[in-house]
Order: C-alpha cells, then sequence, then structure tokens
C-alpha cells in the first residue's frame, strides 16, 4: 500500500506539473496573441508613414541582414513604443539621431524607451537585425522564406507571409490597421540574379563584395503582409492596358526556362481580367506603381503591385475546376483570384485579421463575375453554385478579434455565396455593381471593418442585412427554410440561429417560376399552384440557403 501511495505520489506530482507546464504554454501563447493582434497604446501612439526597408538575402546560408527604417508621426506624447519582429531574429540595435536606444523583448514584440517625442511630432529612428527567418513549410498556407532552384539549377527565392506576419522576416508596426503611405525596398542579392519587389523599379547598385542592390519604391499605402521579393534568372516583357484611369504599366516577369508559356498563358487572361475587373470594382488601385505579373516558388499571393504567381501555367486551380462547372478551366485561378486581392485585401483592407473574410469572399466571387463577363451570366451563376460543396460550415467566417485570429477557411467560398445572394437581395445588377465600385471608391487606400463594411452594403442598398450578415458570418450553420404544403397552401418559417432573422428569398409557387416570399422565424402560409408540391419546392438556386421539408 506504502509503494502504491508513493506511486500515486508521484503520478499526481507528474500530472501536476504536466498541467502547470500545458498552463504556462497556454498562457504564453495568448499573451504572444495578444502582442501581435492586439492594438495597445504602445501601437497607436505612432502611425506609420514611410519605411526604407535595406537587406541583404544570403541564399547560400539562409540568413537575412540589414536594417528598417521607421519614419513616423506621434499621434499623442509618448516615450515607449512597440515595433515587432519574430524573436529567432536578433535585434542588433535601434538607432535614434545617432544614439543607440535601449529595448526589451517579449516573443515577437519588441519594446523601445525613447526620449519624449511630442504629440504631432514626425520623427524617425532606425532597427539593424540579423538571423535566419523561418523558412515556409507550405507556403504560401504555412509561411516564411521559399528555397527552391529552378530547373536549371539556379536559386529561386522568395517570401510569403500573410496571417503569420511580415514580422516574420523584418521588424515593423506589424499590424493591418496601420498601413505605410510609401515605402523603400532594397534588397540586395547575389549580382547574377535578379530580383523584382513592389512599385516602381529605381535601379541597382554593384557592391564588392558579389552582391547587388535592387531598389524598388512603392509611391501607395501598402500593408506589411503584401511586402515580398522574388530573386531567381527571370525574363522581363512589357505592355501597357487603357484602362478607366489613363495607361496602367504592365510587367511580366517569368523564369527564362519558362517564358516561352509564360507569355501566350498569361496574354490570354490579363487584359481581359482587368477590363471585367474595373468594370465591376473600380479603376485599378495601383496605377502609380503599375500592375506586376511574377512567377514565384510556391502557388500565389496578392503581393500588391507584383502579384505572385505559381499556377504552373495552368488553367483552373493547378489544372482543377474548383466549382466543377468547367467554367473554372477557361482561365488561370491564379492569375483572376490573386489579382482579385487588388482591390479586396489590398485596396481595402481590413483593420484586424479577424475579418478577413472581407479580402477572401469578395475576391474568391471576381472569380465569378470575371466567369460572368468573359462566358455569360449563367456561367458566373454556375460558377459560384458550384464552389459551395467545398463549403463545410463548421465554424464562423469571422475570427477572434484582437488576437491575431482569421476566421474558418469558409470565408472562401462561403464569402462569395454570401455576396451573391446579397446580389439577389438587391435584385438589380447596376446597383449591385455601383455598390462594389462605391466601396472601392469609399475605402480607397484604406484599412477598415467587416461593420464599416456592412454597413456600407446596407445604407447603399437601402435594405435591412444585419440579421443577414450576423447568420453568415458569425454563426457556422447557413439558414434553413422549413415549409410544408398542404391543401395548395404552403407554410413556411426561418430556422437560424439569429433571433427574428427574415432574409426575403426567392421560391417556387409556381413549376419553374420564383417570387419573393418574406419568411421570418414564425410560420406563414401563401397559396401555392398546383404544379408545386413537397418534392419539387425549391429555393432559387441563387440563395444560398438549405431547405427542410417540415413532419
Amino acid at each position: 500500500m506504502k509503494k502504491l501511495l508513493i506511486a500515486f505520489g508521484l503520478l499526481t506530482c507528474s500530472v501536476t506539473g504536466f498541467a502547470q507546464n500545458m498552463l504556462a504554454s497556454n498562457e504564453n501563447d495568448e499573451r504572444a496573441k495578444s502582442l501581435r493582434g492586439a492594438l495597445t497604446d504602445l501601437r497607436t501612439c505612432y502611425d506609420i508613414n514611410y519605411y526604407h526597408l535595406d537587406v541583404k538575402i544570403d541564399i547560400d546560408n539562409k540568413s537575412v541582414s540589414g536594417s528598417n527604417e521607421f519614419v513616423f508621426t506621434a499621434t499623442k506624447d509618448f516615450e515607449d513604443l512597440q515595433f515587432d519582429l519574430f524573436d529567432n531574429l536578433k535585434v542588433e540595435k535601434v538607432v535614434y539621431k545617432g544614439k543607440n536606444l535601449p529595448f526589451k523583448r517579449e516573443f515577437a514584440a519588441v519594446f523601445v524607451k525613447f526620449p519624449k517625442i511630442k504629440k504631432g511630432s514626425k520623427d524617425r529612428f532606425t532597427v539593424f537585425y540579423s538571423g535566419n527567418p523561418r523558412v515556409a513549410k507550405n507556403a504560401p498556407w504555412d509561411g516564411g522564406f521559399i528555397f527552391k532552384k529552378d530547373k536549371s539549377g539556379n536559386p529561386f527565392v522568395s517570401v510569403a507571409c500573410q496571417g503569420l506576419g511580415a514580422s516574420v522576416w523584418w521588424p515593423n508596426k506589424d499590424h493591418q490597421s496601420d498601413e505605410v503611405d510609401s515605402m523603400l525596398i532594397s534588397i540586395s542579392a547575389p549580382k547574377e540574379l535578379d530580383c523584382i519587389a513592389n512599385g516602381r523599379y529605381r535601379g541597382k547598385v554593384e557592391a564588392k563584395d558579389g552582391y547587388t542592390k535592387h531598389n524598388w519604391f512603392v509611391s501607395n499605402p501598402i500593408n506589411n503582409y503584401s511586402v515580398a521579393f522574388y530573386i531567381g534568372k527571370y525574363a522581363h516583357w512589357t505592355d501597357t492596358y487603357n484602362g478607366e484611369d489613363g495607361k496602367l504599366t504592365l510587367d511580366f516577369y517569368a523564369l527564362k526556362e519558362d517564358s516561352a508559356k509564360a507569355r501566350p498563358h498569361w496574354d490570354a487572361d490579363v487584359k481581359p481580367m482587368l477590363k471585367s475587373f474595373e468594370y465591376w470594382f473600380g479603376p485599378y488601385p495601383w496605377y502609380k506603381d503599375g500592375y506586376k505579373l511574377v512567377q514565384a516558388p510556391h502557388l500565389g499571393m496578392e503581393h500588391q503591385s507584383a502579384v505572385a504567381y505559381g499556377n504552373q501555367f495552368k488553367k483552373g486551380y493547378l489544372g482543377k475546376d474548383l466549382s466543377g462547372s468547367g467554367h473554372g478551366l477557361h482561365w488561370d485561378f491564379i492569375t483572376i483570384h490573386e489579382t482579385g486581392h487588388e482591390w479586396f485585401g489590398n485596396n481595402i483592407t481590413t483593420k484586424d485579421i479577424a475579418d478577413m473574410w472581407v479580402h477572401e469572399g469578395f475576391t474568391s466571387y471576381s472569380e465569378a463575375l470575371f466567369t460572368e463577363s468573359t462566358q455569360g451570366k449563367t456561367a458566373g451563376e454556375d460558377y459560384v453554385i458550384g464552389i459551395r460543396k467545398n463549403i463545410g460550415n463548421k465554424a464562423p467566417i469571422i475570427g477572434v478579434y484582437n488576437t491575431n485570429t482569421e476566421g474558418d477557411g469558409d470565408m472562401y467560398y462561403k464569402g462569395a455565396n454570401l455576396v451573391h445572394t446579397i446580389r439577389q437581395l438587391i435584385n438589380d445588377d447596376e446597383k449591385f455593381r455601383q455598390l462594389l465600385r462605391g466601396l472601392n471608391k469609399t475605402f480607397y487606400h484604406s484599412t477598415t471593418t467587416s461593420a464599416e463594411v456592412e454597413a456600407y452594403i446596407a445604407k447603399h442598398s437601402g435594405l435591412k442585412l444585419d440579421k443577414v450578415f450576423d447568420q453568415y458570418l458569425r454563426h457556422a450553420n447557413i439558414p434553413t427554410l422549413e415549409y410544408k404544403i398542404e391543401n395548395g397552401t404552403l407554410k413556411y418559417r426561418w430556422l437560424a440561429d439569429v433571433k427574428g432573422f427574415d432574409m426575403p428569398v426567392k421560391v417556387s409557387l409556381k413549376a419553374s417560376e420564383y417570387t419573393f416570399i418574406e419568411p421570418t422565424n414564425e410560420w406563414k402560409s401563401i397559396k401555392v399552384d398546383t404544379t408545386v408540391n413537397n418534392d419539387n419546392f425549391s429555393v432559387e438556386r441563387n440563395f444560398y440557403a438549405n431547405t427542410k421539408k417540415a413532419e
């Protein structure tokens, strides 16, 4: 019995120790998320105006070294601020007016002590750093640096860090709410390789160590995760597009070994795509910085004005149609989707990653709109209805605020079908188009929230949409129309998580003819034609909702 008690005591201590370690680990995880996702006074005390990122990429050692200059305006008096850099990278020093400032670190947050900075003052400091950035495990979803080689064995290097955060490779104020107004990106790479980044090329400087510094200037506001570089042996060609705001420069960069197939492949999509997107969304948002499509060593990413492309020059998504309709095999998914983000994600950026459905839902719907522009309205409907098969409805598509936590992956296809359903409720395609253009004009080059986007859509559609947004965004389930037909009368009501859910919907009161009804949570009734019964009654297919025959 004594041995048993000793053994039990040891087991208890072991379990208690394990529980304490788990608790500490969870507390650390929550603290790290809060430091990354929350807007504290240490972040809101300064507004970023300009960065000069000046770094050297050592491909052999998979390392980065250099500096980033922060130019800012103080929004209030302060002595301490936070910037962000993953803790596997070393902050060498923080220099302000020629002097090193004291700093301390907690996870990826770096806290710097300044002499008192006055509200309204414009100032600057520079962070010098070095180290081996995280290497992506499965870019772009599990991001970081990507080190690959082309077919000839030449280095092929880039970065993708959406969600993970730009501070995975360079020091910055890593929060989507504060976009820098302009930026100089200086990337030093081995001299035999080309280097492309965001914005306009400002030339190169040869160094004695075998490296060449490539300078790229971004004239427009840019979110941190869109800042990127591409290193490899590239072929480059140019074109122009006569767009709504004049001549838009088009630059294409493909690996030299792939350029012969890249040119006709990209030519088939890019100009029709720009025509479609400018029609639906308004002018391309970055005329000053141009449009670039750059072959990347990963599938793709919406890097502003330098869209990352890795779809192997295939139609569809790596040769597959995600909708199953067949229409998605007429165009290159990555070219269309990632460019759609130039409007939703880059032009309109959410302050918190929890609202990322605004980026992904509208951009996924851009695929359907491009299909509609090139193949007809029915084809566009087929496409957006087809992608419903990829929706799980397991969790809300809005994430947890202030923790750098995005919502469920349904934000893509469910978000697109929410937008499509709202289009049906508006029931006026030109009004819907002007709403999309109005969103891009109202939130032009700025950050916003889901709540602000929802309010804009409700106001300019003239519809009461609060319960619709709550159900589709903040609950896992979609609404279900429960019905029963008896003696020529349809009885119906909504089953939904949102109390008082009252979205209008088109249903078949006659065979093959759809009419708006206005269900609520309470039973209602209406006469139906003799051609409609419990077996053939349906909700019009463009409304994303379930139906259920009442028992």
